[in-house]
């Protein structure tokens, strides 16, 4: 049996949620974006963590910020320690200071870095057991990699990136067990390399098809036992199953036209180990 554990996550409502700009390759301006619909589909996913269990802290959305519904990407939170973001695009990097602002009003001001290099939070860096699995190759520096190493004392992963589409490591990959070293991933969005690396410390790991990735089917969140990802990655369902798990399928179609779904719009807190 699979056990899920109660988390902590931090989420921003999607007020001011719209496509204004084009900084991966899902955004197209010219498309509509349903407000009313984005914030319903937000709240659905809120809710559902908390019908889990798990508790939801809310960080105040600001104007002007389209993309700063995507939590995920403010920061990295491994054993207590806090590790904030440095946007590669101009665009976004108002959001950093607002996640630093909010650690440091809620308990964590002793444990909270301003980051040296680039890198986009849990976006790029996915905790493992074992290690940190960082992703580099369209956002993220490799010089973050080192970075987030020696801050949280964890060896990090460098894992490189070559399809645009999977512009950050969270759309092609996700941590099904934390506590196992259990991960799914699509290799298709990764370099030869990358591929051998993963395929060396995750040989069990569930691979998931190209269609599958392409509508952000590894943008997903597990608590060790339920995996909420996006409802139209039908496929991944029966293998999850299969290995235990209790896929809950989300429909995030609104947040998809900015690139983000289930992961991205959820940073988790890990608290200290």
């Amino acid at each position: 049996m699979r056990i899920a554990t109660p988390r902590r996550y931090l989420m921003c409502p999607p007020a001011y949620f719209r496509v204004s700009y084009c900084i991966n390759p899902w955004m197209d301006p010219s498309k509509p974006v349903d407000q009313a619909l984005a914030l319903f589909q937000w709240e659905d996913l809120r809710d559902r963590y908390r019908a889990l269990g798990h508790t939801v802290e809310l960080l105040d959305p600001l104007a002007g910020l389209p993309d700063m519904v995507f939590a995920a990407n403010g920061a990295t939170v491994v054993d207590g320690r806090v590790l904030g973001a440095r946007f590669a695009h101009p665009e976004r990097t108002q959001e950093a200071p607002a996640h630093l602002a909010w650690f440091r009003a809620h308990g964590f001001a002793d444990e909270v870095r301003e980051p040296e290099h680039v890198n986009e939070g849990e976006g790029d860096f996915a905790v493992t057991a074992s290690w940190i699995l960082a992703g580099q190759g369209f956002r993220s520096s490799p010089l973050a990699h080192d970075e987030a190493q020696v801050f949280f004392g964890r060896p990090v992963i460098s894992l490189e990136l070559t399809d645009p589409r999977y512009y950050h490591l969270d759309t092609a990959l996700s941590v099904l067990d934390d506590a196992a070293d259990e991960i799914m991933y699509y290799p298709g969005a990764f370099s030869p390399t990358s591929r051998e690396v993963l395929a060396r410390l995750f040989p069990d790991a569930l691979l998931a098809t190209s269609e599958d990735a392409a509508v952000l089917g590894l943008n997903a969140v597990s608590d060790g036992r339920n995996v909420l990802l996006p409802r139209s990655a039908a496929g991944l369902r029966e293998p999850l199953r299969a290995r235990g798990f209790a896929p809950v399928p989300v429909d995030m179609s609104e947040l998809h036209k900015a690139g983000g779904s289930v992961k991205c719009c959820t940073q988790e807190l890990r608290p200290p180990g």
